[in-house]
């Protein structure tokens, strides 16, 4: 068992994270321990999913829903392929700037976002 401060700790979040995702339904503690919530192992894996999900873009709507989603839901799952198309999309923008902020690391194109190079890269 984990409290509240042990999951707070290896994850990064702060205690009033944990407790606005219980208050959310995201999170179910196991007990207590005194006056301290306590988690079971697996909470560090749900709460990796729900970060991901966070930096992703999701909603803490959208990952309740998806949190207890069944293969019988068609409707989260039409939401899920559309978040999918906009992931992907996401995914190729970042990769062009990745990929034209690394040229632009060595270029001597003055000035770098001038380079023809560089704008090449920005293009879909």
């Amino acid at each position: 068992m984990l409290d509240i401060a042990e999951v707070a700790e290896r994850t990064g979040l702060a205690p009033s994270a944990l407790r606005f995702y219980e208050k959310k339904g995201l999170l179910t503690p196991s007990g207590r321990n005194g006056l301290r919530r306590t988690y079971e192992p697996e909470v560090l894996q749900r709460l990796e999913l729900i970060n991901c999900a966070r930096r992703a873009g999701f909603s803490i709507a959208e990952i309740s829903r998806f949190l207890v989603a069944t293969p019988g839901d068609t409707a989260l799952r039409a939401k899920m392929a559309e978040k999918v198309a906009v992931l992907n999309e996401d995914i190729a923008r970042l990769h062009r700037m990745r990929d034209s902020l690394e040229h632009a690391s060595t270029c001597t194109h003055e000035p770098l976002v001038e380079c023809p190079d560089f704008k090449r890269r920005l293009t879909p």
